[in-house]
């Protein structure tokens, strides 16, 4: 199964896994699953940060490094995913949000997120 992290679920993995529900933890920890985690959750790990609003126990660029080595793969941004936005109702205008949306229906993936706001969308998601 392919999984796509929604960027909590990636910090939770991260820093915390007793927050991820038990479904999300077996998911994840299912070797043959793949692993995905968007640039454009990274992108808002990075501004959250600066902002003050995140505060983080390692530099990003560690935390990254070290989740590559559990196997979790880095989801580039690509102009399909850009364009299926096109397709989404604004339910829902958070626009890191909106593209991890796109991305899980273009990368036929499931979303690994406790954001009930998904719930409006036509998109996989568990927890």
């Amino acid at each position: 199964m392919k999984l796509l992290l929604d960027t909590h679920t990636f910090i939770w993995w991260d820093s915390d896994p007793s927050k991820l529900s038990k479904r999300a933890l077996e998911l994840l920890t299912e070797k043959d699953n793949l692993r995905l985690l968007s640039v454009v959750s990274l992108w808002e790990i990075q501004i959250k940060h600066q902002l003050g609003k995140l505060t983080l126990k390692k530099a990003l660029a560690e935390i990254i490094a070290i989740q590559q080595n559990n196997c979790i793969e880095i989801l580039p941004i690509t102009i399909t995913h850009i364009l299926a936005l096109d397709s989404l109702a604004m339910y829902h205008k958070d626009p890191f949000d909106r593209l991890l949306i796109a991305q899980t229906n273009i990368e036929n993936a499931v979303l690994i997120s406790c954001d009930s706001v998904f719930a409006n969308y036509s998109v996989k998601v568990e927890w």
